[in-house]
């Protein structure tokens, strides 16, 4: 579906008109590609000063590894701990041009004035950033930290960041990591996810790392050799979630309902993948999938994306519309992995990556069934999160939460409520089916292992729930 205003103001008279009138600018985002380098740009890396360099030291390996042009805000800090993960970084004042990538270590940040060290690292630079830059706060979890000190001044750092996912605009987008004490070697995969293209519609997100199992994997690849089933792979998100996992080497089983099967098997011909004709509220749905996946040596992923929608207000739906959207949105979900638990269909360190939204965060008119399904999506996953880390079997679970997204689905929509929630966001666009399958594929890579039991939004960071 085409956003006609969005293609308008990318014109020279469509940005004069816009600007003029005091309307929303959206600029065309830069998305992934293969081949490409990671960070298409310089990085610009200060902490904050203190005895604990663990997240600095983890963060250059990453920029190491990616072969990254890296700069200082602060020389006689960085640039010999930089040098020790084999960084020549240069000093700021030598870089003329704008940065891509922004990243802050302010996890020795113990007291609240403590905070203006971030202050002083971002704000000489809050205009140097290029379009669909990227802005990194890493700090420790608020509820792991030892005094209410630390606490406050590690918990403010959401509001930092919050805020300049919303100020930078020029599809910049914000984020916050929190990593664990001993977990700093697990930030690998979420830092790269979030300074490359992969994450072009994710903002303003608050994500914990924590202890798992993270696997090594070629980047290249890092699904080959492994499978992963997408349920609703037959158009739209799914079908754009089977063909990420597929590009980053998996073989995908692809799922839906019986009289989806020739769109089904039109995308799993074309993936080189095989597909499963099932109604996921079945009573033997569960076993199945596990058949199917018994074929390929178990399931390495699971990606829960079918739902419907039956939208009416409260007073005028009829109990087949609520039950009809539980049972599909929800209860299948709960259903499926407790078989797959209860017969071991997963495999060690598999992933489960489920599909809420933000109507499930925020609510919304004339969705009550959608909403309370999806947020009891989110239940599913925190409380499952929480068993599988006494399990210790290296299985984690998380939830993608999509916002506005150029869909079959969001064209129905009428006009107004349609450009509502396409310029509600800090993007003023609405997001593709590719963004919500690349957070999916970051959750359920192999290298996740300390990521368990979040919930992303992929949202072009909405006002809707903030």
């Amino acid at each position: 579906m085409s956003d006609r205003y969005g293609e308008f103001v990318q014109s020279s008279l469509g940005k004069k008109v816009a600007k003029s009138l005091g309307l929303p600018l959206p600029i065309k985002l830069d998305r992934f590609e293969a081949g490409e380098k990671v960070v298409r740009g310089s990085v610009l890396f200060g902490s904050a000063s203190g005895d604990d360099s663990s997240i600095s030291d983890a963060v250059a390996n990453v920029l190491n590894n990616l072969h990254a042009e890296v700069y200082v805000s602060d020389e006689d800090a960085h640039k010999e701990a930089l040098s020790g993960a084999g960084i020549e970084a240069k000093g700021s004042k030598d870089h003329a041009e704008k940065y891509k990538v922004l990243i802050f270590d302010a996890s020795n940040i113990s007291y609240a004035p403590d905070l203006k060290e971030m202050y002083d690292f971002f704000h000489p630079v809050a205009r140097q950033v290029e379009k669909s830059g990227r802005v990194i706060v890493i700090g420790r979890p608020p509820e792991e930290c030892e005094s209410i000190g630390q606490t406050l001044a590690q918990r403010s750092l959401e509001g930092f960041v919050k805020s300049v996912g919303k100020e930078f605009k020029n599809g910049i987008t914000s984020q916050l990591i929190y990593v664990s004490k001993g977990a700093e070697s697990n930030i690998d995969s979420t830092l790269r996810f979030f300074i490359s293209a992969r994450s072009a519609y994710v903002s303003g997100q608050v994500v914990r790392v924590g202890k798992g199992n993270a696997q090594d994997v070629d980047w290249s690849k890092p699904f080959a050799g492994k499978t992963v089933l997408v349920t609703g792979a037959s158009r739209g998100i799914g079908e754009s979630m089977a063909r990420v996992f597929a590009r980053d080497g998996a073989h995908v089983i692809c799922l839906d309902i019986p009289p989806q099967q020739a769109d089904l098997q039109k995308v799993a011909g074309e993936i080189g993948g095989s597909t499963l004709a099932l109604d996921i509220t079945a009573k033997d749905a569960g076993e199945k999938i596990a058949e199917a996946a018994a074929k390929r040596n178990g399931l390495d992923a699971i990606i829960h994306n079918a739902g419907v929608t039956r939208d009416k207000t409260l007073a005028k739906m009829d109990d087949k519309q609520w039950s009809m959207v539980i049972d599909i949105n929800l209860q299948s979900i709960a259903a499926i992995n407790d078989y797959l638990f209860e017969n071991n269909a997963l495999n060690e360190n598999a992933r489960i990556v489920c599909v809420s939204s933000i109507s499930g965060i925020a609510g919304n008119l004339g969705q009550t069934n959608y909403a309370t399904s999806k947020a009891g999506v989110i239940g599913l996953v925190q409380a499952t999160a929480k068993k599988l880390k006494e399990e210790d079997k290296g299985i984690t679970i998380n939830a993608v939460a999509p916002g506005f997204i150029e869909t079959q689905m969001t064209a129905a929509i009428p006009v107004a409520i349609r450009e509502a929630g396409r310029r509600m966001n800090s993007m003023s666009q609405g997001g593709l089916p590719v963004d919500v399958a690349e957070t999916a594929a970051w959750l359920a890579t192999p290298a996740s292992g300390g990521v368990n039991g979040n919930i992303v939004r992929v949202c072009g960071q909405s006002l809707l729930g903030a």
